[in-house]
């Protein structure tokens, strides 16, 4: 543990109360004038800590900032956020730094997360808007033994690891529209990233990015009838520490019983928390457009979509649109 990390949990178990100098000096074996240099870091990683001449030192303020040492604080998993945690203050895409990373050997469980993103990703390309601070960007690294074929099960994993987060620490109404946005009263709050890097017969990596609007005040002209955050819906600011542990926490759960059982139980609380499967929607793809009513998605993940003329289609993705 860094003189820092020590410093900071000293602070941490005085719950507020004023901690002299001369008392962490001696604790920590370290000069008075190193403490001040180190509780300065500390304030530019966004805690706020008050000083007294008389009194010493007080952290009347945690972190915002998604730092390793708070996600790591509490957090309920076996692998994933246990081991490497890289925290950037800006970056152009977490996604980006977690495939380099995975090309390196990084293991299973690696979390990249970072403050801001300059070039933050959605499907096929588009820009996922990613002010400073406001939202949380996220890729963790998954090594699954799984065929590629079995990839978009992932997806839906992840789909709804993310939806039961939302669920568990807010009172926001939540559902998952195919094939992987998170919403809130029919709004986008969350998007999710997959990206896979496989041989013939194997996965090699994963990457699986989550992009969500927490503590955003507002959006872009151009997505604010479409799009939402907590904030938004609440009122308040919620704090993205505890929704990246219970995040993770869902989703290495998840991912075990995929791997133990199978798809059917992921696909059956799939079905429990989507908006899709009934409604009437138009479906985009590269080619073609269907407009109809969604009747199921099947064992592999697949829309079944009856159009106006009776017929069925399987649509393996695509964008959607209610109608």
């Amino acid at each position: 543990m860094s003189t820092k990390d020590r410093l900071l949990g000293y602070l941490k178990e005085s719950k507020g109360d004023w901690v002299s100098g001369e008392l962490l000096s001696r604790r920590i074996g370290i000069t008075r004038s190193a403490i001040w240099k180190n509780i300065s870091k500390l304030r530019e990683e966004g805690y706020v800590i008050e000083s007294s001449p008389n009194k010493g030192y007080s952290l009347s303020k945690i972190s915002e900032m998604l730092l390793p040492n708070e996600i790591r604080e509490g957090l309920d998993t076996e692998i994933f956020g246990r081991g490497e945690i890289i925290h950037f203050r800006e970056t152009d895409s977490t996604n980006a730094r977690a495939k380099e990373l995975a090309i390196q050997g990084a293991p299973e469980g690696t979390l990249i997360v970072s403050e801001t993103q300059t070039k933050g990703r959605g499907r096929k390309g588009r820009t996922w808007f990613s002010p400073s601070e406001a939202g949380i960007y996220a890729s963790l690294v998954l090594r699954p033994n799984m065929p590629p074929n079995e990839a978009p099960r992932i997806t839906f994993v992840t789909a709804v690891s993310a939806a039961e987060t939302l669920l568990a620490l807010t009172s926001l109404e939540v559902a998952i529209k195919w094939p992987n946005d998170i919403l809130v009263n029919n709004k986008k709050i969350a998007g999710i990233l997959t990206e896979i890097s496989a041989e013939m017969d194997a996965i090699d990596y994963m990457v699986v990015g989550l992009g969500m609007n927490v503590n955003n005040p507002h959006l872009p002209d151009d997505i604010e009838e479409k799009a939402t955050s907590i904030f938004i819906e609440t009122g308040k600011r919620f704090p993205k520490v505890r929704i990246v542990r219970e995040y993770l926490r869902r989703q290495e759960k998840y991912c075990r019983i995929l791997r133990d059982s199978g798809f059917e139980p992921i696909l059956m609380r799939w079905k429990e928390l989507t908006n899709t499967i009934g409604k009437r929607i138009m479906v985009e793809m590269i080619d073609k457009r269907y407009t109809g009513v969604v009747q199921d998605v099947d064992q592999e993940g697949v829309l079944i979509l009856q159009d106006e003329k009776g017929a069925f289609h399987r649509i393996l993705s695509g964008d959607v649109t209610f109608v």
